[in-house]
């Protein structure tokens, strides 16, 4: 299919990868057929689906192909959804103490079925996948494989609602499909009521929730390039500027992950792909490959921190209008997300939000308004606007003002966190971090002297290249106690 051929989403094959976890060997398969139907490229989605475009689908094909792999696929629309993991922030960021990949493996094994709700399955310490983007939310708690529950049924209302008890990770399906077998949508119930309908018939370990969520600071993910880890070994993160991963190489890249041993493949919402358990023997191989089918793993944050709906042309052209508008000031936005909104549908889950306005009544120019999440962290599923109805060439000079009150604000945080002029910033909550490889524990109360972090700096504001003092294991080594 040419890629100037116009292309709606009903030309789009989703395929679901459950959790955004998949091996080499099923990636493989998938991106063949995709060849063999005429695509030369396929699309990462924001709920770690596979998509690739198809004019003439052949359902007997696909069926095949999905069917020798275990996976479902969908070809008309958004009957049924994909479940959204975490997995993907292993090895890459730091974790809740007990939420190991075997974990993940077994509680996502236990969804036997194919969701039509939207369902997250998320760590919430991590700060690659966002928290609340699903109908049904299941949040880690502090307590070894007990989950928050939180709802959320409709993309225009505000903050999810909390259940009040933790749900063992085993029990977490059964009451996934009590709450389905509801249509929570349609039923025109509460969340408590639809809750506890849904708990009504079931027998499931449960804990009453003894402590408020305690939501991560709103910093930018990084995602991308050849990062060493505990262990000696590497993670690779993948991502294409206009989200269109060639098939070619992508094929190499599996034939290269067999070669290589590495027997996962994960997807993160941002649309990338990471590829972890490289070893250093093998480095120079992968170095290679991308170096074959010229492969720039060195995008700014500006650019990496954007989210856009799959096939919105106009999404893309209005983001890199903006990127580039925005490096011609140099400025940082460390910390920011931003995404462009063009459809009335579309869940938020950036910091800054550009949304569209079609103004079709005097044929005028499109207009746009800016919006921003309360205390600029998404997670907490506020947001206000800062301007409206504004002319495109108008918003960098905005956002960089929006940004300028971004840095005020940390800033008035810092202050407010003082208790005596002179002293140290004093934090409600410290909290721990402990190496995964040598034990060493870092304490935000008193920071790290020797790499000049001063006392009372969460880990989140540590630097990216910060690493253990004591076995040099990078940030990502370090597990929450």
């Amino acid at each position: 299919m040419s890629e100037n051929t116009p292309l709606e989403k009903a030309d789009l094959v989703r395929v679901f990868v459950k959790g955004g976890i998949i091996s080499p060997g099923d990636f493989k398969k998938i991106i063949q057929t995709a060849r063999s139907l005429g695509a030369t490229y396929i699309h990462l989605g924001s709920r770690q689906d596979v998509l690739f475009p198809v004019k003439n689908k052949d359902i007997k094909v696909l069926d095949e192909t999905f069917k020798s792999i275990q996976t479902n696929y969908d070809t008309d629309g958004e009957s049924f959804q994909n479940i959204v993991s975490s997995f993907t922030a292993l090895d890459v960021m730091p974790t809740t103490h007990w939420l190991a990949s075997h974990i993940y493996h077994y509680v996502l094994d236990t969804f036997d079925y194919q969701p039509s709700l939207k369902i997250n399955i998320v760590d919430p310490v991590q700060t690659l996948v966002p928290l609340f983007t699903g109908n049904i939310n299941f949040i880690a708690s502090n307590q070894d494989n007990y989950w928050y529950v939180f709802l959320r049924f409709s993309e225009i209302s505000a903050k999810p609602w909390c259940a009040p008890e933790l749900i063992f990770g085993y029990d977490l399906v059964h009451l996934a499909k009590a709450l389905e077998a509801l249509k929570p949508q349609e039923a025109g119930l509460g969340y408590e009521q639809v809750y506890q309908k849904a708990r009504k018939s079931l027998k499931v370990n449960v804990q009453p929730v003894d402590q408020e969520l305690n939501y991560p600071e709103a910093t930018s993910p990084y995602y991308e390039g050849l990062n060493r880890v505990a262990g000696g070994k590497y993670w690779l993160g993948l991502y294409w500027r206009n989200n269109r991963f060639t098939i070619d190489f992508l094929e190499a890249l599996c034939g290269l992950c067999v070669a290589t041993n590495i027997g996962k493949l994960s997807l993160t919402p941002w649309k990338s792909l990471i590829v972890r358990g490289i070893a250093e023997k093998d480095r120079l191989s992968w170095e290679k490959l991308l170096g074959k089918y010229g492969i720039n793993i060195r995008h700014s944050s500006l650019e990496l921190n954007w989210h856009l709906p799959v096939l919105e042309e106009k999404a893309l052209e209005i983001k890199n209008y903006l990127v580039r508008a925005l490096d011609k000031q140099d400025i940082s936005t460390y910390g920011l997300s931003f995404s462009v909104k063009v459809a009335p549908k579309m869940v938020l889950f950036t910091s800054i939000v550009i949304e569209q306005n079609i103004d079709s009544s005097d044929g005028g120019d499109n207009t746009f308004n800016i919006m921003y999440s309360k205390d600029f962290n998404p997670n907490l599923m506020e947001y206000s606007y800062f301007v409206k109805g504004v002319l495109l060439e108008t918003l960098p000079a905005l956002l960089i003002e929006l940004s300028h009150v971004y840095y005020d604000q940390l800033d008035a945080r810092k202050k407010e966190e003082t208790t005596e002029p002179g002293r140290v910033p004093k934090l409600l909550n410290y909290k721990k971090y402990q190496c995964s490889s040598c034990l060493t524990i870092y304490n935000e109360e008193y920071g790290d002297t020797s790499a000049e972090i001063e006392p009372g700096t969460t880990f989140s504001k540590l630097p990216t290249d910060y690493s253990c003092p004591v076995c040099e294991s990078p940030k990502s080594a370090f597990r929450l106690l």
